[in-house]
C-alpha cells in the first residue's frame, strides 16, 4: 500500500481530482473551491471503519444497503447513502466519501477526502470505550496518518492547501446522551444533564482546537438531534402512545445551546477559523411532527423490523416501501430523509464556512 501511495505522480492530480467530480447541487461563491470533506464522528455519518474492527456495531450485512449501488451492504447505517456521502455528493466533490479503512481504499480518494467515524463513537471517551469502537482521538490518529500519506503523494505545500480549503465535518454527542448517560449509571451519579453537557462541549472544543492546529479551517459541527423522537426511544421511554419525550428533547437542546455557545467563542480566538454550527434539531422535528409536508407518510417508526427497536443485528426485515418512512431504523433516517436534511443545512451554513459572518 505504501509503495503504491508513493508511485503516484503529481503529473495526474489535476486529472485525478477532475474524475471524481459530479454535478454540484450547492453554489459555492465565486472563485471558491472545497476540494475534499473530511468527516468525523458516529454512524450517522460512518461509511464502513467499523468493518474492519473489532465490534458489534456493525451493520455490513443486509438488509442495510437494501437501496445503495446494487443493494449492496457497505457498514453505511442507513438503507442507502449517509450525510457523508450527500454533502460530498451536493458539493460536486464525489459520490461516496469511503472509510478511511476500507481495504480497496485508493491513493487517489486520498485526494478528495475520506470518513474517519465510527458508528457508536461520541464526544466523550467512555462511549466509545463501551461500544469498543473508534475514539475521537482515535480518528484523530487516523487524520494524522491521512496527512503523512497525502504529503508522500502530492507534497506539503499542496497538502496545506487541501487541508486549509476542505470541509471538516464532526458528528456526534447521540451516543454519549443515549447509551452513556441515560443507559448507564457511569456519568449520571457524577454529572447533571447540564454539567454532562459542559463535559461533552468541552471535548467538541478541544477536538476542533486540535483539528484546526493540524491545518483544518472550514469545519461544521452538528448538533443533536430531538432525540425523544427517535423511535427507539419513544418505545422505551413514551408510554403506550410512544409519545415523543420532552425531557431528551430539552436535554439536545441544552446541548445544543452550549455547543453554539462555545463555537462561537472559537471562531472569536481563531481569527482564520471558519467553524459553524450546524443545526440539525429543527428540521428534523418538523420532518417527525409533519411528514407529509416533505413526501413521508411514516414518522414515529422506522422502515427496518418492527420499526419501534430494532437496529444493526436486530434488524431483519424491512417494510414495503422505504420512500414512506423518515426512519430506516430505530435511530438513523432513511437516506430520503438524509437528503432533504443534508441540503438544507448546507444551503444555510455554505457562506458561513467561506466567508465566516461576512458577506461573501
Amino acid at each position: 500500500m505504501a509503495m503504491h501511495f508513493l508511485s503516484l505522480k503529481l503529473v495526474f492530480l489535476s486529472f485525478l481530482v477532475r474524475f471524481y467530480v459530479v454535478e454540484a447541487a450547492i453554489k459555492l461563491p465565486k472563485n471558491i473551491s472545497i476540494p475534499g470533506v473530511i468527516v468525523f464522528g458516529d454512524s450517522v455519518v460512518d461509511t464502513g471503519n467499523n468493518n474492519n474492527i473489532e465490534t458489534i456495531v456493525k451493520v455490513n450485512f443486509p438488509p442495510y444497503g437494501k437501496d445503495f449501488m446494487g443493494g449492496k451492504p457497505t457498514g453505511r447505517f442507513s438503507d442507502g447513502k449517509v450525510p457523508s456521502d450527500l454533502i460530498a455528493e451536493e458539493l460536486g466533490i464525489k459520490e461516496l466519501l469511503p472509510a478511511y479503512f476500507d481495504p480497496t481504499l485508493k491513493a487517489e480518494d486520498l485526494l478528495t477526502g475520506v470518513n474517519f467515524a465510527s458508528g457508536g463513537a461520541g464526544f466523550d471517551p467512555l462511549t466509545s470505550n463501551l461500544a469498543s469502537v473508534l475514539s475521537l482521538s482515535d480518528q484523530l490518529e487516523m487524520f494524522k496518518d491521512y496527512n503523512k500519506k497525502l504529503e508522500a503523494i502530492i507534497g506539503h505545500e499542496k497538502t496545506s492547501i487541501i487541508l486549509s480549503e476542505s470541509l471538516y465535518i464532526l458528528v456526534a454527542g447521540s451516543n454519549d446522551i443515549i447509551n452513556t448517560y441515560f443507559g448507564t449509571p457511569f456519568r449520571k451519579s457524577t454529572y447533571d444533564v447540564s454539567s454532562y453537557s459542559d463535559l461533552l462541549v468541552g471535548y467538541a472544543s478541544t477536538f476542533v482546537q486540535e483539528l484546526y492546529g493540524l491545518g483544518a479551517r472550514r469545519i461544521g459541527v452538528f448538533g443533536l438531534p430531538p432525540l425523544g423522537c427517535l423511535p427507539s426511544q419513544r418505545t422505551l421511554k413514551g408510554g403506550a402512545e410512544r409519545k415523543c419525550i420532552d425531557i431528551y428533547n430539552e436535554v439536545s437542546q441544552i446541548f445544543n445551546n452550549k455547543l453554539y455557545d462555545e463555537i462561537e467563542s472559537i471562531n472569536a480566538r481563531y481569527s482564520m477559523a471558519r467553524v459553524t454550527y450546524m443545526d440539525i434539531y429543527t428540521l428534523p422535528l418538523d420532518l417527525i411532527h409533519n411528514p407529509r409536508k416533505y413526501g413521508f407518510g411514516i414518522s414515529n417508526m422506522g422502515c427496518c423490523g418492527t420499526g419501534t427497536i430494532e437496529v444493526a443485528f436486530l434488524c431483519k426485515y424491512t417494510c414495503s416501501d422505504v420512500s414512506e418512512y423518515v426512519f430506516w431504523d430505530s435511530f438513523h433516517l432513511t437516506e430520503k430523509a438524509y437528503r432533504i436534511l443534508v441540503h438544507q443545512i448546507l444551503k444555510k451554513s455554505i457562506n458561513t464556512f467561506i466567508c465566516g459572518k461576512s458577506l461573501c
